[in-house]
């Protein structure tokens, strides 16, 4: 038995319009600035970014995350409606990066929220996030999701500007 029209239209809007909220706890949040409204985007209205929680679909913790701030970014988790997903930018979301063995840091968002797409990198290119947000959609486009939910990583040496993200692919996918 198949979805119904209105399900449909619904995941077809989720599918084009993923609203962002954006977490930029460090240097990787300049970097998601700069990927976010580069020329190519930014003429087309940019990735959408979502005005608090209760619209965003996508969370993008881009730096480190230390045990101070670790409830909040889970309260803005939990915040976020069904369904939500996670985008971990950089090493130091990833697992901690250069400070994985301070006291004070999370080794890795994931031991506070399950991520979907981990974009490697010290701070990564501008391209390999909008990779990560691509993978994320191509990841939306094949419902149901495959048992188990293995989380994407973004090969930052296949995210280049002539690669698989380029300027026509962006305002196609992203707008």
């Amino acid at each position: 038995m198949g979805a119904g029209p209105v399900q449909v239209v619904l995941d077809a809007g989720r599918r084009y319009r993923l609203s962002v909220l954006h977490l930029g706890l460090a240097c990787c949040a300049v970097e998601f600035v700069a990927a976010t409204v580069s020329d190519g985007v930014a003429g087309l209205g940019g990735v959408p970014l979502a005005g608090g929680p209760a619209e965003a679909q996508v969370l993008v913790v881009a730096g480190t995350v230390t045990e101070k701030l670790a409830p909040a970014v889970l309260a803005l988790y939990e915040a976020m409606p069904e369904p939500r997903y996670v985008l971990s930018m950089g090493s130091c979301a990833n697992c901690g990066g250069p400070y994985w063995d301070s006291y004070s840091v999370v080794k890795g968002v994931d031991q506070l929220v399950p991520v979907d797409v981990y974009v490697p990198g010290c701070p990564p290119r501008p391209e390999a996030v909008l990779q990560g947000l691509l993978e994320l959609q191509d990841r939306l486009d094949d419902r149901p999701p495959p048992a188990p939910w293995r989380p994407v990583v973004v090969d930052p040496l296949l995210a280049t500007p002539t690669g698989p993200v380029g300027p026509g692919d962006l305002h196609r996918r992203l707008a």
